[in-house]
C-alpha cells in the first residue's frame, strides 16, 4: 500500500500551505515527470486579459478543466489554446456542473466579481488564487477570509509586482538601514491620468452590446446600467461600481512595497495616508511613525520641507525597475 500523499491530496488536507505553494511547485518540474494524480484540476473565472498570465504559469503542469468568461472575444485565446476545457459564461453554472471535477479556482475578473466568485468556490471546498485587489470592498475581504477559514481551503492573492526583483531590492534597501531613519514615503501612479480615466461623466449613449459579451453577467452584483465601451474592457477600474481605482490597480503594488519595508525594520503602521483629497487614518503605534503619501496622477511631486531625496544614491537596477516607483522617493533623515 502506497501511503505517500499526492499533491492533490496534500492540498485537500492542509490549511497551512497557500495556493502559492502549488504555483511555485509547478515551475520546478516538467509535465512529463508527473502522473495524472500529481496534477490539479483547475478552473478559471475570467479567462482573458490577466488570466493569460496565470494560464501561462499553470498550463502543462496541471489540468485546465474549465474556463469561464462573460466575453467570448476576450477569452478567445484561452478557448482556442485549451480546446478540451469546458466553456462557460456564468461561473455559477460552471460550479453547479463541474464542482466535483475541480480542485482549485483562479479568479481573474474585474474587482466587483472577485468576492462573489471566490466565496462560491470556497464554499464548495475549492482552493482559490484570486488576483489583486482581493475584493471590491473591505467588507468583502473580511467575508472572504471568514470563508477560507471556515472551509479550510488554501488561498492566495495574486500581486505579481511584489514578487519582482525591483520590489524586493527596495525592501532590502529599507531593511539594510542605508537610508537612515525613514520618516516619509511617497507613492504615485499615472494610471488614472488616461490609461483608464476616472472622474469623468457617465456616458449617456446606449450602444448595442457587442456579440459574445454577456453584459448582465459582466455587471454581476453591480447596479444595472446600459453597456458602454467606457467600461469594458479594462476602463472599469475608474468606475466605483466595478473597480477600486488607483489604490486597487497600482497602489496595491507600489504602496505594498513601502508597507513591507516598514514592517521589515519594525516600524509602526503609518500615521496617515493621503490619497488625492481623502485622508485615511490608521492607529498610532508605540514607536516612531512613518507617513506614506499616495499622490494622485497629474500632481507635481513635491519634496517635503526639511527632508532630502536620495534617488541618485540607489543602485541603478532599482532606479530603473518598479522599485523606482516604490522606493526612490523614500526620504531619509532630516537635515
Amino acid at each position: 500500500m502506497n501511503n505517500q500523499l499526492t499533491r492533490r491530496e496534500l492540498l485537500r488536507n492542509t490549511t497551512l500551505a497557500g495556493v502559492g505553494v502549488w504555483l511555485a511547485e509547478t515551475s520546478h518540474a516538467s509535465a512529463d515527470d508527473k502522473s495524472a494524480n500529481d496534477k490539479l484540476n483547475i478552473a478559471f473565472v475570467g479567462s482573458g486579459g490577466q488570466a493569460n498570465f496565470s494560464l501561462d504559469q499553470l498550463a502543462g503542469e496541471n489540468n485546465i478543466v474549465a474556463l469561464c468568461d462573460v466575453d467570448d472575444r476576450r477569452a478567445a485565446r484561452a478557448y482556442s489554446r485549451f480546446a478540451k476545457a469546458k466553456k462557460f459564461q456564468d461561473f455559477r453554472k460552471m460550479f453547479d456542473k463541474m464542482h466535483k471535477q475541480i480542485d482549485a479556482v483562479v479568479v481573474a475578473t474585474p474587482d466587483h466579481i472577485h468576492a462573489p466568485a471566490s466565496i462560491r468556490a470556497m464554499r464548495l471546498g475549492k482552493h482559490v488564487y484570486c488576483e489583486k485587489p482581493l475584493a471590491w470592498s473591505i467588507e468583502e475581504t473580511r467575508l472572504m477570509a471568514e470563508e477560507a477559514k471556515k472551509n479550510k481551503v488554501a488561498t492566495q492573492m495574486g500581486t505579481q509586482g511584489m514578487a519582482g526583483d525591483g520590489a524586493r531590492a527596495g525592501v532590502e534597501i529599507v531593511r539594510s538601514g542605508v537610508l537612515g531613519p525613514v520618516r516619509e514615503m511617497h507613492v504615485w501612479t499615472d494610471r488614472a491620468s488616461g490609461i483608464w480615466p476616472q472622474g469623468i461623466n457617465r456616458p449617456k449613449e446606449t450602444p448595442v452590446v457587442p456579440k459574445g459579451l454577456a453584459w448582465d453577467l459582466w455587471l454581476g452584483p453591480a447596479p444595472k446600467r446600459p453597456y458602454h465601451p467606457a467600461y469594458v474592457p479594462f476602463r472599469w477600474r475608474g468606475w466605483q461600481d466595478f473597480g477600486t481605482g488607483a489604490i486597487g490597480d497600482m497602489g496595491i503594488h507600489n504602496a505594498a512595497m513601502a508597507y513591507v519595508g516598514r514592517q521589515a525594520v519594525g516600524l509602526a503602521p503609518a500615521l496617515a495616508v493621503r490619497v488625492a483629497a481623502t485622508l485615511v487614518r490608521y492607529p498610532a503605534g508605540t514607536v516612531e511613525q512613518v507617513r506614506v503619501l499616495h499622490q494622485p496622477a497629474g500632481v507635481k511631486q513635491t519634496q517635503p520641507q526639511g527632508l532630502v531625496v536620495i534617488v541618485d544614491e540607489l543602485p541603478a537596477p532599482v532606479r530603473t525597475s518598479i522599485g523606482i516607483v516604490n522606493i526612490c522617493c523614500v526620504i531619509r533623515k532630516k537635515l
